[in-house]
């Protein structure tokens, strides 16, 4: 594999130019911004470009070092995205809510992560059969509860390396935390957002879906690559593992193989 590659014309389809209303700005993203489309601030792809491919070596060099990415989207368009790109790509996610002193009190956070398990086993082993309906239906609740919260990162076993954040706006709290832990952030940065604290800014609309699904599968495809350089570096097979890594194939590629395999066949 390689660092996944992109063009401003896929930006631009991706709707990646759009900001907000002009009245619904930062004026710290003024050095960021193109100019004005009826009414619409217009982000300057020309610089979202290059930093955009800053922050993904970023994140390939983190996994390829053994770290960990913490990707972070809580808006209602983002979630599943955002989940479903650090499944892909083996690492974390937070996705429902953002819980205050989620990193800068992971001890409290490791000891509700504990009780996740605790209750996943026992429902996995039949261990609640014992228990009154009342009693399985709150166990259950409280089962959903903390997975909801913090599901995406039961597995992480420590602090994440690098954060990858959709939102600032309505993730403050995480941009916050990580820059008192000093763990670097690579973040979307919308017009109305505010760029301070963010490691990595990219400039781009942090609200539609297909440019959300655009940073994100870049993003996972950058870790796959560091994690592939990992095993690499270590001496291992990657072709010889029973889960190959995923390859993005560009649509152009796979019409081009399908096309060539229906006239073989």
């Amino acid at each position: 594999m390689a660092l996944p590659t992109f063009t401003m014309r896929q930006l631009v389809e991706a709707g990646v130019h759009f900001g907000h209303n002009t009245r619904r700005w930062n004026p710290k993203m003024a050095s960021y911004l193109f100019g004005v489309r009826n009414g619409i601030h217009i982000i300057d792809l020309q610089q979202s470009v290059p930093m955009l491919h800053r922050a993904m070596q970023a994140v390939r060099d983190v996994t390829a070092g053994g770290g960990r990415v913490l990707f972070v989207g809580t808006k209602h368009q983002a979630s599943e995205v955002v989940a479903e790109a650090a499944k892909r790509c083996g690492q974390y996610f937070v996705n429902h809510r953002w819980l205050g002193g989620m990193l800068t009190n992971w001890k409290t956070i490791s000891n509700s992560i504990r009780r996740l398990r605790e209750l996943d086993e026992q429902l996995a082993s039949g261990a609640l059969a014992g228990l009154t309906k009342k009693e399985q239906l709150v166990l259950s609740r409280e089962k959903e509860k903390l997975d909801r919260a913090l599901g995406g990162i039961k597995d992480m076993g420590g602090l994440p390396d690098i954060l990858f954040i959709i939102d600032t706006n309505k993730e403050a709290l995480a941009v916050q935390e990580a820059n008192k832990l000093g763990i670097p952030v690579v973040a979307i940065i919308d017009s109305n957002c505010d760029p301070a604290g963010i490691t990595y800014p990219i400039p781009g609309n942090d609200d539609a879906i297909r440019a959300i699904q655009t940073y994100c599968d870049l993003m996972s495809g950058a870790v796959l690559d560091g994690i592939q350089a990992e095993i690499t570096r270590g001496g291992g097979d990657v072709g010889a593992s029973a889960e190959a890594p995923v390859e993005q194939i560009p649509e152009v590629v796979a019409e081009a193989a399908a096309e060539e395999a229906a006239a073989q066949a």
